[in-house]
């Protein structure tokens, strides 16, 4: 594993060309069908929701999804989930719950929407029902940062019992150019906020809070993309063996213990 700057692994999140929640799931998921919109407002682009097959196993699938072309990516909003996303999200996670399907959630996103039309819509209410119904989602979740996972934007599709890493991918509270800018009224220093901050998936798992890193160095994404999806049946598999009362115990002093 190559050592690298925290800072350097930022920009390696934020690559226009790193492999998106879109491929994951056309190399990983098949007879994968879309499902749109959160009966309430709209459809957000930014999350694709759907089911499908991992292997033999029906799945729910969700996703932040940032866009490849200009145009998709003012499309999907570059990536920011409105609520009605948030919204889709938990509905298909119910109809999961329902079913008795796992979820698989990808996270790639540098926040929530914080535009003033979301937050007419709630955007911090959606945020917190999602982190209040996946901890109690009688059915297992997976999550995989795969970029950027940015502020409770990313938190929210963030509660699992499995929590998978990309090598060079993030995860944080905020962004290193908003905390230089608080901490120091200068963003230039967002080198030195991404060290301080500890958003690398390696402490990350070091402290406990994700479970597993996929490391990339010298591999091609082909190869990434059949580890990641070894770990998230071995992950699905586990918590399926478990009773439920076990499954959500679990799930609950994971984070509990967040900290400790």
């Amino acid at each position: 594993m190559i050592d690298m700057k925290a800072y350097e692994k930022v920009k390696n999140a934020r690559k226009s060309d790193r492999p998106m929640t879109g491929y994951y799931i056309e190399n990983m998921i098949s007879d994968f069908i879309e499902l749109h919109g959160d009966r309430r407002f709209k459809d957000d682009s930014a999350i694709i929701a759907g089911i499908g097959f991992l292997g033999n196993m029906p799945v729910t699938v969700i996703g932040m999804e940032r866009g490849k072309s200009l145009q998709d990516r003012i499309k999907r909003n570059f990536g920011c989930p409105s609520p009605d996303g948030y919204r889709k999200a938990l509905r298909l996670m119910k109809q999961a719950e329902k079913y008795k399907r796992p979820v698989i959630c990808f996270i790639d996103s540098s926040g929530a929407y914080c535009g003033i039309d979301a937050e007419e819509r709630g955007q911090g209410e959606a945020i917190a029902e999602n982190l209040m119904e996946m901890m109690t989602l009688k059915t297992p979740i997976v999550s995989v940062v795969i970029g950027e996972g940015g502020s409770g934007g990313a938190l929210a599709l963030g509660v699992a019992d499995n929590v998978i890493m990309l090598e060079n991918s993030v995860y944080s509270v905020i962004s290193p150019e908003g905390c230089a800018t608080i901490l120091w009224k200068d963003s230039s220093k967002a080198d030195e906020a991404a060290e301080i901050l500890k958003i690398t998936a390696n402490e990350l798992c070091r402290f406990n809070i994700v479970d597993d890193v996929i490391e990339e160095s010298e591999k091609t994404s082909e190869e990434v993309c059949a580890e990641l999806k070894e770990k998230i049946v071995q992950s699905i598999k586990k918590s399926s063996s478990m009773s439920v009362y076990d499954m959500l115990e679990k799930r609950y002093y994971k984070y509990r213990n967040i900290g400790a």
